[in-house]
Formats: structure tokens, sequence, C-alpha cells
């Protein structure tokens, strides 16, 4: 089996590090964002687990849609049909700017309705100027995303981990200077956070954007994003892909968004103890994000060759090289167990609520890995249509439900709402898997 699968591992752990380390960044920047806010003091720690909550929501969505230009990406590099695939990035643009502007609506009536979604009244001076400046940024993320898929479709995922990297410690930066007010900038608490990010956001659209024009390595995708028309049939096709896989993956974040509505109802505790959670959560699953990518590239790649046998072998090696990463993650997370509430906030409180959250979240990594892996292999298939159901299925049929059962009817509070997490990604998992042997076996 190491024989056969051997080339994979290598080809992926190439292809997929770059991505992981570039989510590091976005990782590290999470991570320092709660510390500085939570340190600044608790009132904006639980305001920006809110807002955080729902914006990462409908960044995870507008991700999820320009995904859909990676397998039409890809397939036209394996076919070394490199101006065709920079006309296909140009209908991306398009298609993420409109999808963007979209979203930016949706997002401000939520904006002049957040008095109305039951958060504690003493949050939402800190809330709205907060969430406010994060919905500006938000067309500055379909773009990069946009440049994002593109490079890395063509195999090339180190430039995007290189701006990513850039553009966080600008963000970090300038959150330490806003935050706290320092070296003469004002002090602005949490909106400091905000302006920070949206700053950082747009530097790294623009960096992008120098590097795909100017670079040389780039000249013949240029020649296709310039000379070849719009196409209408491309434009059509990234919707049909797109649509489905953002809303797939909006669904699975909806589920962790929206039991953030619900542990808001239960104070500022327990909503800054979900903060905290939440971005040791992301780490695992950026991280292994990074490596689904690159099985979606893989996957792409050979798929536009009709090489059937290395598109299954690319999605069982990813597989095992996801939960080898669970393994590790696990260990690790179990054995600081008792440290990590500390290094987030000040509060007691806070930081007892986190060692009890640790037993749901370590009992869901497998079932994150399982669908992060036959998510991305569907996707590198062009195979997204189902997904929508699985994730309708596994998240608002199985997962929010249970956490309301769990959380308030048998009293268990956020525990409760935790202990749901596990049975809606496992269950997707699952459907995932059961859908792509089905799809090979018709190959």
């Amino acid at each position: 089996m190491f024989r056969d699968y051997k080339q994979h591992y290598k080809a992926l752990i190439y292809l997929g590090l770059p991505i992981v380390i570039g989510q590091l960044g976005v990782i590290i920047l999470g991570f320092a964002d709660t510390l500085m806010v939570g340190h600044y003091n608790t009132e904006s720690l639980g305001a920006a687990s809110f807002v955080n909550n729902v914006i990462n929501l409908i960044i995870i969505f507008c991700t999820g849609f320009s995904y859909g230009l990676t397998p039409i990406v890809g397939g036209l590099f394996g076919r070394k049909r490199f101006e065709e695939a920079g006309q296909a990035l140009k209908c991306s643009l398009w298609a993420n700017v409109l999808v963007g502007v979209l979203i930016t609506f949706i997002m401000l009536i939520v904006y002049w309705n957040v008095e109305h979604l039951g958060q504690p009244e003493e949050l939402i001076p800190l809330i709205k100027p907060y969430f406010l400046v994060l919905i500006a940024s938000l067309i500055f993320v379909m773009i990069f995303n946009g440049f994002k898929q593109f490079t890395d479709g063509i195999t090339d995922t180190k430039t995007a981990m290189w701006i990513l990297l850039g553009g966080n410690l600008l963000n970090i930066i300038g959150n330490y200077l806003l935050i706290y007010g320092k070296f003469g900038f004002p002090e602005m608490g949490l909106l400091g956070a905000g302006v920070s990010t949206l700053f950082s956001r747009i530097v790294m659209v623009i960096v992008f954007a120098l590097i795909f024009f100017y670079s040389r390595r780039f000249i013949p995708f240029q020649i296709g994003f310039k000379r070849l028309g719009f196409s209408k049939a491309t434009f059509r096709e990234l919707n049909g892909l797109g649509w489905p896989i953002g809303l797939q993956m909006g669904m699975e974040s909806a589920s962790f968004s929206l039991s953030a509505v619900m542990i808001g109802w239960l104070g500022t505790i327990a909503l800054a103890s979900h903060q905290v959670m939440i971005t040791i959560s992301t780490f695992a699953f950026l991280m292994y994000y990074g490596m689904g990518a690159a099985i979606a590239v893989r996957v792409s790649n050979f798929r536009g060759q009709n090489d059937w046998v290395n598109v299954r072998r690319s999605a069982y090696a990813g597989f095992h090289i996801i939960m080898s990463m669970a393994v590790i993650f696990c260990v690790l997370l179990f054995s600081l167990r008792n440290y990590l509430g500390s290094w987030f906030t000040d509060s007691e409180e806070v930081s007892a609520m986190v060692v009890t959250l640790m037993f749901p979240f370590l009992l869901y990594q497998f079932g994150d890995g399982l669908q992060i892996t036959f998510a991305n292999a569907l996707r590198g298939i062009s195979d997204v249509k189902p997904m929508i159901i699985i994730a309708f299925i596994a998240y608002f049929i199985i997962s929010l439900p249970a956490g309301y059962i769990f959380g308030f009817v048998l009293g268990w509070g956020v525990f409760g709402v935790w202990m749901a997490f596990p049975f809606g990604l496992t269950s997707a998992g699952i459907m995932l898997y059961l859908r792509f042997r089905q799809k090979l076996k018709k190959v």
C-alpha cells in the first residue's frame, strides 16, 4: 500500500504544506486577535465572539464559492491550456465581486437588526462598530480568494502563502497599535482590531494583483486574462460549482455560528469561552483544510487527464495525512487542556469552562477530518450538488437541533451545545465518503 501511495503522499505534502503554512498565518492571527482583545477586557472578547462567528460564517461561504474555480483551472492546467485558465480567473473575479456585493448587502441587514438577536445588552455598543468595519472588508476577501484559488489550481501554492503571512503580520502589528493605542495611535479597543483587519485585507489584494499582472511566470495566463473575452459558459460553470460548495461550507460553519447565538443566551462568560474554543477549533479546521485544498488540486489535475486510479489514490492518501495530523493535534491539545484558557483571558471562570469543552472538541476531530477530505475530493471531480443535501441533513437536521436539546432542554449549557458538533461533523463525513465511493464505481 505504501508503494502505491508514496508518490501521492509526497505530492500532497509538497502542494499542501505552503497552503497549511498560509493557513497557519490565519490561525496565528486568530490567536493574536483573541489574545489581544481578551486581555483588553472580557466584554470585548464576548463581543468579538459574536461578530467573528457571524463574519466567519460568511467568509467560509465566500471561500467555498471561490473554490468553484479550482476544478476548472486544475483541469485546464492538467491539459496545459494556460490561456483559458487565465480567462477563467477573469470570470471568477467578476463572479466573486458580484457575490461579495450581494453578501455585503445581506450583512448590512443583519447589522441593522443586531439588537434583536438576543445578545447581552452591554455588548451592543462594542458589537456594532466592529461588525460594520468587518462587513466593509468582505469584498476584498472575495477578490483575494479569486486570485488564491487560481494560483492553487495551477499548483503554485507558495505565492498565496507568502501574501497571507505578510498580510497577517501586518494585521497583528495593526492590532497592537490600535487596540492599545501604542506609538501615538488612538486607543480604539475592539474597533481597532477591525480597522487593522480591513487595512490588511486591502493590502493583500493589491499585492496579489501586482504579482499576477507583473510577474513573468504568469505571462501565459496574463495573455488569456487580457485577450480572451468574458466567457458566459465559464461564468455559468463557476456559479454551478461555487454555490453548492459555498452552501455546503456555509451550512457547516452555520452550525458553529448559530450555536454562538444560542450560547449568547447563556451570558458573557459562556460566549467568551466559546470564542476561545472556536479559536482553537479554527486551528485544526484550517490545518486540515490546507491539506484538503491540496487534495482538490491533485484530484482535479488527474480528472483533467481522465486518470481515475490516481483520483482515488490522491483522495485516500490525503485522508491518511489528515488523520495523522488529527492524532498529533489531539495529543497536543489534551496535554495542554488545563493551560489553554489562561492564554486567552484572565477570567478564571472562562478558563474553567474551556477545560470542560475540550472533550467534545477532541471527539469530533475524526469526523471533521473525514468530511474535509471527501468534500474536497468531490470538489476536485466537480460533483458538488449532492453536498448541499448532505450538509443540510448533517448540520441543520442533526447538529443544530441536538445542540438546542443538549444545551437547553437537558440543561447541559454550553457543554451541551458543543456536544452536538461530533454528531453533525461525523455524519457529514460518512455521507461524503459514501458519495465519493459511489461516483468512482461508475467510472
